[in-house]
């Protein structure tokens, strides 16, 4: 789940040609959020509970830490799995990590009992035993409103209660708060400086937004070779907007010598994680033979995923390759889009480990 604001477009550029620049932060998304508001949010929620989760730093958890199934399955943990009731009894006795677990199986819906009101309780019972993930799982229901009503006090006390832990993800969302004012006054410097504190700590998100401050000159003077080294961190971290981001400098040959095979190799990472943009962009440089070989039926496919998700920047394109494509070729094409859609995971859950 990405961190805390569901903050849509802040694009450069125009949205359609291949030419135009496509550079994000992360929560900006180009399509409504009634499409893809949970998706984003989820992202953010995830994202913030699991980057430290299990390493019992704070003493909290002396056994082996406790996995559930689904939630691992989509998080890629390699902690141990344990039996859903298990896991539910050792929250309830008071362990912290398996607090947590619950909280993002409510979140996940894994049974009809959990709730966004469960996860709110169970993140409350761990936030409260000092756990920074579920201070900034807690901090972002009271952000988005869920499980709870909106409340930015409480959100920002336990975003800094995790900050005062060295918490990585703390300081991003905090960041996110002074960018879009919420709660706070909005800042630009302050945001920086707390994307440079969890950039420095190896957030790939904070990275991410560093980046993009430094590629928009918010709050800083414009540094283009900055956004790309920071850019680049995160997509080595497997980060799909980082991977985004990179792909559209390499594309225009900003901060980074002008290369389409580069271009064309990470919009195709950001592609199979789901970040629409990078699908669409995919997808131009298959039809134009950009960065590799032309195939119209693979342009085709992976705009038709993108718009299938709700992002409708590549109908013009679409429709010219319908006119290109026989009927054949087209349904195939078709049949690859929806392979694409189902593959494509609904949240970037998968790029962070517990």
């Amino acid at each position: 789940m990405s961190e805390i604001a569901l903050q849509y477009p802040l694009v450069r550029g125009q949205v359609s040609p291949i030419g135009a620049t496509w550079r994000f932060r992360i929560g900006d998304g180009p399509v409504s959020r009634t499409v893809q508001q949970r998706r984003f949010a989820m992202e953010i929620l995830v994202g913030a509970a699991i980057s430290l989760a299990g390493t019992c730093a704070w003493g909290q958890n002396p056994h082996a830490n406790c996995n559930i199934a689904v939630v691992s399955n989509v998080l890629k943990s390699g902690a141990p799995i344990c039996d859903t009731k298990f896991v539910e009894q050792l929250a309830r006795s008071g362990h912290a990590y398996e607090q947590n677990q619950m909280g993002l199986a409510s979140l996940l819906v894994i049974d009809p009992r959990y709730s966004d009101k469960e996860a709110v309780a169970w993140f409350q019972r761990a936030a409260e035993r000092g756990y920074a993930s579920s201070q900034v799982n807690l901090a972002v229901m009271y952000i988005n409103g869920w499980g709870t009503p909106v409340n930015f006090g409480a959100a920002q006390h336990w975003l800094r209660e995790a900050a005062n832990q060295h918490f990585a993800r703390a300081y991003f969302n905090l960041g996110i708060l002074y960018l879009e004012g919420k709660g706070v006054r909005q800042d630009n410097n302050e945001a920086l400086r707390w994307f440079q504190k969890g950039a420095e700590a190896g957030d790939s998100s904070a990275q991410t937004n560093l980046g993009y401050m430094y590629d928009q000159g918010l709050g800083s003077t414009r540094n283009i070779a900055m956004a790309a080294e920071l850019y680049k961190k995160a997509a080595e971290a497997g980060n799909p907007l980082g991977e985004n981001n990179l792909a559209d400098l390499y594309l225009h040959g900003e901060g980074v010598p002008h290369d389409y095979a580069e271009a064309f190799k990470w919009f195709q990472k950001a592609a199979v994680q789901g970040q629409t943009g990078a699908q669409i962009k995919l997808g131009y440089l298959y039809a134009n033979g950009q960065g590799t070989e032309m195939n119209l039926e693979a342009a085709y496919a992976w705009i038709k995923a993108a718009q299938v998700s709700g992002d409708n920047r590549g109908t013009e394109m679409l429709r010219s390759l319908e006119n290109k494509l026989g009927p054949k070729r087209l349904a195939e094409a078709r049949e690859q889009a929806s392979k694409l859609h189902l593959e494509s995971p609904k949240t970037s859950l998968n790029r962070f480990s517990p």
